[in-house]
């Protein structure tokens, strides 16, 4: 059996390179610290530039989009967590923001905030994360470290909120599950003020420091045509030269009230691109602050009131006859939306992230698309590849800062 797989990689080799003798052919992956999930490159090398490179995905699988269609649309919201595990509420607001938008209902304001928050502050985990990592892959070990240690403050006011720190299915179709804990406001303010100090240290370490300039300066340079012609988002667009923010252009929530600029560079390359992700730190910190001090004027609805699709509150539930019964209802057989198709994009900390979804007024949704922005900005790295080194293979890889579970969906 081995035998028989092995024929079937060289057949494979062999029909994206045409066999160079003075050329070789090399597997990055799929079981590589550095390739960020079951990533499989295949790199041809002329020395130690390489020449052309192929990413192939698919180690890792799970049918995600399929699992959607054989569920109801509740069902689903915990399975969205897997895909950014590393920002987990931003899926589960995506795809409650496509249900809503093919539903046509409006959250309660409370809610909006409370998304609000709880999206910057998974921005801040996942941002986090990524200096960790990616300092990790060039070498920076004590980068690592600091940067999860500021982390773990912002998982501790998520799992204070909904009880999770991984995935955490902190948001509903139609609004949020839970009020905010007494005192989550005081913590949040300390933990903004630990992480700021921690970018501050991190930035510091890393901004000036020669060696990390020489690793990431002229390396994955992206154009701007480039970035445009291979549907980058985030800050890949942003990192080179293109000014464009969903939560500005496409608004949503309580986002068009807020005060908060856009960082964006045209440098195209791995530098400017980890400058942006520092300087974002910055700006959520503001945004979390500006919303909280909007809470206090909202009423008390958490969730959306749209019978229909929607049940009632608890007591409501508990003391009226006819909100059980539609309660039972809604959790047996599940919402029935109105025929018809929507896409709502949302700016996860990734860039682009949106649901297609396609209802035949069923409570199965018909077809389900997650548009997932490391896909796209795996294959950019990969068509920048060519002409580095291998070395810069791992810069590029981490820079990108891609989630396999979001790739392989």
């Amino acid at each position: 059996m081995p035998q028989y797989f092995n024929k079937l990689q060289t057949q494979f080799e062999n029909v994206i390179f045409e066999q160079d003798e003075n050329k070789m052919v090399l597997n990055l992956g799929p079981q590589h610290p550095s390739a960020h999930g079951q990533l499989r490159l295949i790199l041809e090398l002329d020395g130690e530039v390489i020449t052309r490179a192929i990413a192939d995905i698919g180690y890792l699988h799970r049918g995600v989009e399929k699992l959607a269609e054989n569920m109801m649309y509740n069902e689903f919201m915990p399975t969205t967590d897997r895909m950014d595990y590393t920002a987990a509420s931003s899926n589960n607001h995506a795809f409650a923001y496509g249900v809503e938008t093919l539903l046509g209902i409006d959250v309660p304001r409370r809610a909006k905030v409370i998304r609000t928050i709880i999206l910057e502050l998974n921005r801040l985990a996942s941002h986090l994360l990524f200096m960790a990592t990616h300092a990790l892959d060039v070498g920076a070990m004590s980068v690592f470290l600091y940067a999860f240690k500021g982390r773990e403050y912002i998982l501790d006011m998520i799992e204070d909120y909904c009880g999770a720190r991984l995935t955490h299915n902190s948001i509903r179709i139609g609004g949020v599950p839970l009020d905010i804990p007494q005192g989550w406001f005081e913590n949040i303010e300390s933990c903004l003020k630990e992480v700021i100090e921690t970018t501050n240290l991190i930035k510091g370490l890393l901004d000036k420091n020669r060696i990390w300039r020489l690793r990431l300066e002229g390396v994955g340079k992206i154009s701007k045509e480039l970035a445009k012609e291979y549907g980058l988002s985030g800050i890949m667009l942003r990192g080179s030269g293109v000014c464009y923010d969903i939560r500005k252009e496409e608004p949503y929530e309580i986002y068009d009230e807020l005060d908060f600029s856009v960082p964006y560079t045209d440098s195209g390359d791995c530098y400017g691109r980890y400058m942006l992700y520092t300087q974002e730190v910055f700006e959520s910190c503001s945004i979390i602050r500006q919303a909280m001090a909007l809470y206090k004027g909202t009423d008390s609805a958490l969730m959306a009131h749209a019978p229909r699709y929607i049940s009632a509150p608890k007591e409501d539930i508990m003391t009226q006859n006819y909100s059980l019964m539609q309660h039972f209802v809604l959790v047996t057989q599940g919402m029935r939306p109105p025929k018809g198709e929507v896409y709502a994009p949302t700016e996860s900390p990734k860039g682009e992230l949106g649901f297609f979804i396609s209802s035949l007024g069923n409570p199965y949704p018909h077809r389900v698309k997650a548009k997932a922005p490391s896909f796209y900005h795996l294959q950019g790295m990969c068509a920048v590849m060519p002409g580095h080194y291998l070395a810069d293979a791992i810069t590029m890889i981490g820079n990108s800062n891609i989630i396999l579970g979001e790739i392989d969906r």
